[in-house]
């Protein structure tokens, strides 16, 4: 076994362990114990969800703020605003908690994403609610990261297993729950409780956090210096690439000039960083992370994922209120059978690798059964059934759920812990861009074929309509422009999970060259020995 592809040591964690009546981080790895780690991860948990939370919330509630706040020209900017900000400082944040903290740089996160929240509220116009969600955007970084982080330092890989059921069910949640809670708050209370429901619960993870989570203290002797220079250019960077994948063949053709400066800007920005980080004193993402053969393959796979599962939420949906008639309201629960099987394999494998620390199988089996979830969707028409759609939606969920957490528990585990932070920034920033790749190059495939067909077919008049036609609104076409139609989003849907399809066996490849390196822990615990612990916690409390 070579040397970068060995467990790191715990050393990092510092001498001692602390205990202040709430959670232990121990300095060996072996991480809390079990009754006080259930309560930071509730707090941590909630944490996650509003994160997650959020943009499924205003989705729902878009039409209602621009019908308010006028400004539909600029209606995508609500979104990229948010989008822009969560992944320029998501790799900001990480570096923050290793040198300075996690938990106060995590509480700050919370402040600002809080903040953020009430000011989008108040908002009076659309340039004000465009800059306060660039301001809960910010905040937004620190959250997914922070939580992730956190979990790495609390619980060694060996036993974090166990809790990635909880991950995914929050995920499960909000992507549900989201667009219902968006509906429902939308038309009793108004919009702007779509940002006030941030509040309470900001304000009970913060107590929570401030209260029950006690960390090793940084070495404040240690004086480290960030790298703005560093932070600067991967924000340039990031941000060309994020506003390529959502404005190319949207607000711009792929080969207008204002796409073309983009690339361009991108790719210098990103070349100057990679320059910076050789020499920077503490860089922001330092390269060596990626000397490890295993984080360079979490960081491959959970870009691909972000891809498919990104494409997957955005078609699902639009092909089952397009074609199959389902109503626009009960969105979420269209993609039940996916968000189900996600969440109970991402248990059932949690289990299975904190029993036996084994995992390499997992990347392997998710990715093949990534590629035949998206195959299977790939093949649906306009005669497809719900229980068939369901059931393909399944084997995609159950391919996601085996990659989902597996991604982040390796990557951690191959990083030390003195990087945990850039590490779980860096895992979460690559599944991110996917995501907003996923969207762009499926959504510009799905947007052509779409079009194309419907030119065929329906004529001009509809085509102008294309992409923006609920059940509703389609029951009022005439039957040939309602089947044309019909027609044309299947086959954009089948040429865009063809695409997702493709993509995916680089995943499952890339899965075949992990190597199955021993996760730091010490497996499963004896519930005797979890007694014994609490009693000491409750001693030294």
């Amino acid at each position: 076994m070579s040397t970068t592809d060995k467990a790191p040591t715990a050393g990092a964690r510092g001498a001692t362990g602390e205990r202040k009546g709430g959670t232990v981080a121990e300095p060996n790895g072996s991480g809390a114990q079990p009754r006080s780690v259930r309560v930071v991860l509730l707090a941590l948990m909630i944490s996650m969800l509003l994160a997650m939370l959020d943009n499924m919330i205003i989705g729902t509630a878009m039409p209602t703020i621009v019908g308010e706040l006028g400004g539909l020209a600029h209606l995508s900017w609500v979104v990229t605003a948010y989008t822009l900000a969560t992944a320029a400082a998501t790799p900001i944040w990480g570096k923050l908690g290793d040198i300075y903290g996690r938990k106060g740089v995590f509480l700050t996160s919370i402040v600002i994403f809080l903040i953020g929240s009430a000011l989008s509220g108040m908002a009076q116009d659309m340039g004000q609610l465009i800059g306060f969600r660039a301001v809960q955007g910010l905040g937004a970084g620190g959250l997914m990261v922070g939580v992730m982080a956190i979990i790495g330092d609390l619980i060694p890989p060996r036993e974090r297993g166990k809790y990635q059921g909880m991950m995914a069910g929050v995920m499960a949640l909000a992507m549900i729950g989201g667009p219902l809670v968006g509906g429902t708050i939308t038309d009793h209370l108004g919009w702007r409780w779509s940002f006030y429901i941030n509040l309470p619960l900001g304000a009970v993870a913060l107590i929570m956090i401030s209260t029950v989570l006690h960390l090793p203290a940084k070495d404040r002797t240690v004086r480290a210096k960030v790298d703005y220079l560093g932070a600067a250019l991967l924000t340039v960077g990031i941000t060309s690439i994020v506003l390529v994948t959502t404005w190319g063949g949207t607000e711009y053709d792929w080969t207008s000039s204002v796409i073309m400066e983009l690339i361009a800007l991108g790719i210098v920005a990103l070349i100057g960083f990679v320059i910076v980080q050789t020499k920077a004193a503490e860089p922001i993402m330092p390269l060596h992370i990626f000397r490890n053969r295993n984080f360079s393959l979490m960081s491959v796979i959970g870009f691909l994922t972000g891809f498919v599962m990104f494409g997957a939420v955005l078609f699902l949906p639009l092909y089952q209120q397009s074609v199959q008639g389902a109503s626009a309201t009960n969105s979420g629960l269209l993609l039940l059978p996916m968000l189900l099987s996600m969440m109970a394999v991402s248990l059932v494998a949690g289990r299975i690798t904190t029993n036996s620390g084994k995992y390499k199988v997992f990347p392997i089996v998710g990715g093949g059964l990534m590629v035949v979830g998206l195959f299977l969707l790939a093949q649906m028409d306009t005669g497809t059934s719900r229980l068939t759609s369901g059931l393909y939606m399944a084997v995609l969920g159950a391919g996601m759920g085996f990659l989902m957490q597996i991604t982040m528990l390796v990557a951690q585990n191959s990083v030390e812990m003195k990087d945990m932070g850039v590490g779980s920034s860096t895992t979460t920033l690559f599944r991110t861009l996917g995501g907003s790749f996923g969207a762009a190059v499926m959504g510009a495939l799905f947007t052509s074929r779409v079009q194309d067909e419907m030119a065929a077919r329906g004529g001009g008049a509809v085509t102008q309509q294309t992409s923006q036609l609920d059940a509703a609104s389609l029951a009022k076409l005439p039957e040939a422009a309602r089947e044309a139609y019909q027609y044309a989003v299947s086959s954009g849907t089948h040429a865009a999970f063809t695409l997702g399809a493709s993509i995916a066996v680089i995943g499952f490849v890339a899965a075949w060259f992990v190597k199955e390196v021993p996760l730091r822990g010490t497996g499963p615990e004896k519930p005797e020995d979890a007694a014994v612990a609490d009693d000491k916690i409750a001693q030294s409390a």
